[in-house]
């Protein structure tokens, strides 16, 4: 998924309903692309493009991951 992918304007979480923001593949940690809820502090996978969008195949990502996140969430 890329960034001006206009598929992100429609997502929105499953349980706010709110806005999420693409985090893209850090090559340095290895990490997949994921949606972020940083209201709600919860991450979804994308695998093999698609994302996991149920509630419960999100996690919750604790306060110090939270902050490393803020800093790779795409403009």
């Amino acid at each position: 998924m890329k960034p001006e992918d206009p598929l992100l304007r429609i997502l929105a979480c499953p349980l706010d309903k709110g806005p999420l923001h693409l985090l893209l593949a850090d090559e340095s940690v290895t990490s997949a692309e994921a949606l972020y809820n940083p209201r709600l502090h919860r991450r979804y996978p994308i695998v093999d493009g698609i994302p996991q969008l149920l509630p419960s195949s999100g996690e919750q990502v604790p306060d110090e991951e939270h902050e490393e996140l803020l800093k790779r969430m795409s403009p």
